[in-house]
């Protein structure tokens, strides 16, 4: 068995390499987005708009000219991406559809022995034939069911049932209310027909546990976020599927000094790694790197396991949304700032859709840092970022705040 023995450094190194959070790591375009998520198998949906959407951020950090409506087109038109449960609520590959079969069939069987809700499927399946996409707010009653968080609407129960076990997919979303339509209007049908790939519990544990580290890039066999999502698949499950997969030569092993665990990573990612150690190897020869800077979402892929996160970066991040304000230690809505191979920072802004303003609300630096000239243009280029995706006009940031951080020069 292969075995990796990495500083901190080459691991932060190997880590942005593998999540195209690097100068110049991905082309700008439509086709770059879905490569991205293609690479990563998804990325994570939130429904809160402070200042773009989850995916929206992720996106934007990485693809150089991003907009939202890149990402609607594949979602949407293309259909080269869909709306599914992956790590929670996610973005992944149509082309992965029949993976998922065994979450799908697994719904049906919970869902279906609900028998208001069965009542209403049978309501929907005849009002979406008469009439196309529909959210629940275009079906009548008023009616409620308890539901996974609190009581909702038995038209959405029933939609969101649906919707679980496969039946109909997202067709479009007016900001965050989602318009539903069978999948077999919607997807290919031999992608609905496909069998699924993995036959046993075993191979689709491995095939996850896989896709998982994937998502990261690297991520060990402890519980934390970063494993979330994935049902069925405990502490033991995971160990067992990770061993086969060493033992298949499909993971590899990874030492980061200072971790008393071991890390893993994909073998296909091996290349990547090899290269960021022969660099570090050779630095004096190196020339010097184009300095790079991103704005990160809340639930970048970066930040899944922030434990992880914690160790290599020295950055501990949190996001406070649902937390009392009395309890926050920043904000409610504060997002990481990465240059180069460190969090230098974390600020709160808040679009204000009215005046097309991005406001920056509140920054704060990471100890021992601050706005240095050599950081300016990749932090400028990085609010600029942000800004597009958003669709602000301009960016205000409060006078205090420029003042007690020092930022005049990103003005």
């Amino acid at each position: 068995m292969l075995t990796y023995n990495l500083t901190k450094k080459q691991a932060r190194l190997f880590l942005l390499s593998h999540q195209k959070l690097t100068a110049g790591a991905i082309p700008s375009g439509k086709h770059s987005i879905y490569d991205y998520v293609r690479h990563v198998g998804c990325i994570q949906y939130d429904p809160l708009n402070i200042a773009g959407h989850n995916h929206e951020l992720v996106l934007q950090a990485r693809i150089p000219g991003f907009t939202p409506e890149l990402v609607q087109e594949l979602l949407y038109k293309d259909r080269l991406l869909v709306d599914g449960w992956d790590k929670n609520m996610s973005i992944y590959c149509t082309e992965d559809w029949p993976y998922f079969k065994r979450r799908r069939t697994a719904a049906a069987s919970h869902h279906q022995a609900n028998e208001p809700v069965m009542v209403a499927v049978a309501q929907v399946r005849e009002e979406l034939q008469k009439r196309g996409p529909l959210s629940s707010l275009d079906l009548d009653g008023k009616e409620k069911v308890d539901w996974a968080w609190a009581p909702t609407r038995l038209s959405r129960a029933a939609m969101e049932s649906m919707y679980f076990w496969g039946e109909i997919v997202v067709h479009h979303r007016v900001h965050t209310r989602r318009y539903y339509d069978f999948a077999e209007r919607l997807l290919p049908s031999e992608l609905l027909s496909s069998a699924d790939p993995n036959v046993t519990e075993e191979q689709f544990h491995d095939w996850y546990v896989l896709r998982r580290i994937g998502s990261i890039g690297l991520l060990w066999n402890k519980s934390g976020d970063g494993w979330l999502g994935i049902s069925g698949l405990k502490s033991k499950e995971r160990a067992a599927a990770i061993q086969r997969l060493l033992e298949k030569d499909s993971l590899r092993e990874v030492w980061v000094e200072g971790i008393k665990v071991p890390l893993y990573i994909r073998s296909l990612d091996a290349p990547t790694l090899e290269s960021v150690m022969l660099q570090e190897s050779e630095e004096t020869g190196l020339q010097p790197r184009d300095s790079f800077a991103a704005v990160l979402a809340p639930l970048d892929n970066l930040l899944w396991e922030r434990e992880l996160v914690r160790q290599l970066f020295g950055f501990h991040y949190r996001w406070e949304v649902y937390k009392p304000a009395i309890e926050r230690e920043y904000g409610y809505y504060v997002l990481p700032i990465l240059y180069n191979d460190r969090f230098v920072g974390r600020f709160e802004p808040v679009m204000d859709k009215k005046s097309q303003t991005l406001n920056i609300n509140n920054w704060w630096w990471e100890p021992g840092e601050s706005l240095t000239p050599e950081m300016i243009p990749a932090l400028g280029e990085a609010l600029t970022a942000l800004s597009r995706c958003v669709r602000a006009s301009s960016v205000h940031f409060r006078p205090e705040v420029v003042t007690a951080c020092g930022l005049e020069g990103l003005l």
